[in-house]
């Protein structure tokens, strides 16, 4: 967290599910991000002058378009108890961390939400429990920004649609977020016209809350990577080195400055997730299972048994860190200081 600060970092974005452990206490990996794990980041955090952007998943496990499973605890109930349900739930959770002194600058209602959250799949009942997540936002955060996340902007006309059904059912928020990965969603002259247009027809910030790019190709967890020597559409004007990387960030941070409209910067996803072990599948396995550092254990299957349950170990993003697979920080961590220099 030093490290960060010292290299310019101003937020820590920390992804936060209900109730990440099965029956019996095991954690499904990922981290087992749960409400106490995010009050120890957020103090290291404000340790380091750092604030937080809380990012609830409304989930037990990952949310992203592909899946939006409802917490255990919220099986069953109809959208109103749903709703009430989750206003609690982002209440209480703030109010720990108010208590704990923890400065919340930015709070995330949902995870790459495109039109499906903790599943329900109407967008006036998504917005109904956006909007509950919103009240309590204001309630116990007034100062903090209000985010919404989705992802594809590269599909024309997509996030036009989104904010439309966000002003109907008339969600109250602050910032319109993206993903963006250069090699699936679209080139950076779409990504600047599609915000700043965002922006200007409903007078919202706008903000790339997930961006990364691979340092190198190597794998360093014997689990393989989400970008490597077989990935396809691989077409991108940056190679997979130090300096690719460094380039993609300096460009990014150019678009969004100086070719869009009203955006507030960009988060970096993940860039402290570095492998853990290191000599061998086996020994690196017991690992993930034990601590939960892989991107998802086999517990995870009771809750998650067509994708978790079926592809869970290591880490799939380990080659687009900021810091190598001892911990030692890229020189690529220091883009983000000498942009502000």
């Amino acid at each position: 967290f030093r490290i960060l600060a010292d290299n310019g970092f101003t937020m820590i974005r920390v992804r936060v599910w209900h109730d990440p452990f099965d029956e019996e206490g095991r954690g499904y990996g990922g981290g087992n991000c749960d409400m106490q794990l995010a009050l120890e980041i957020g103090k290291r955090a404000a340790r380091w002058g750092l604030s937080l952007c809380v990012d609830f998943h409304y989930s037990d496990f990952w949310a992203d378009p592909g899946k939006q499973q409802a917490p255990k605890a919220w099986e069953g109930m109809n959208p109103e108890g749903k709703s009430r349900a989750l206003y609690e739930y982002t209440r209480d959770s703030l109010k720990q961390l108010k208590a704990a002194g923890i400065p919340v600058a930015l709070v995330q209602l949902g995870n790459e939400t495109n039109g499906v959250m903790a599943g329900e799949k109407s967008w006036e009942t998504v917005c109904r429990l956006m909007q509950a997540g919103s009240r309590a936002v204001r309630e116990v955060f007034p100062q903090a920004r209000v985010a919404v996340h989705f992802t594809n902007p590269e599909k024309a006309g997509a996030y036009l649609s989104y904010a439309s059904y966000l002003k109907t059912y008339g969600v109250d928020y602050d910032v319109f977020g993206t993903s963006y990965y250069p090699l699936w969603h679209g080139s950076l002259d779409n990504l600047a016209q599609v915000l700043s247009r965002v922006s200007r027809e409903y007078q919202k910030k706008t903000l790339v809350l997930e961006t990364a790019y691979p340092y190198t190709l190597a794998d360093s967890d014997f689990y393989g990577n989400l970008i490597s020597q077989g990935t396809q559409n691989t077409a991108s004007p940056y190679p997979f080195t130090l300096q690719g990387q460094a380039d993609f960030l300096t460009d990014l941070a150019d678009y969004l400055l100086h070719k869009s409209e009203n955006c507030l910067g960009l988060f970096y996803w993940e860039g402290c997730w570095i492998s853990a072990g290191g000599r061998n599948y086996a020994e690196n396995a017991a690992l993930w299972e034990s601590w939960g550092s892989g991107w998802a254990s086999s517990f995870a299957a009771s809750y998650d048994p067509q994708d978790a349950g079926r592809y869970y170990g290591g880490c799939a993003v380990d080659n687009q860190a900021l810091f190598d697979a001892r911990g030692k920080p890229l020189e690529t961590l220091g883009i983000f200081r000498r942009l502000r220099e």
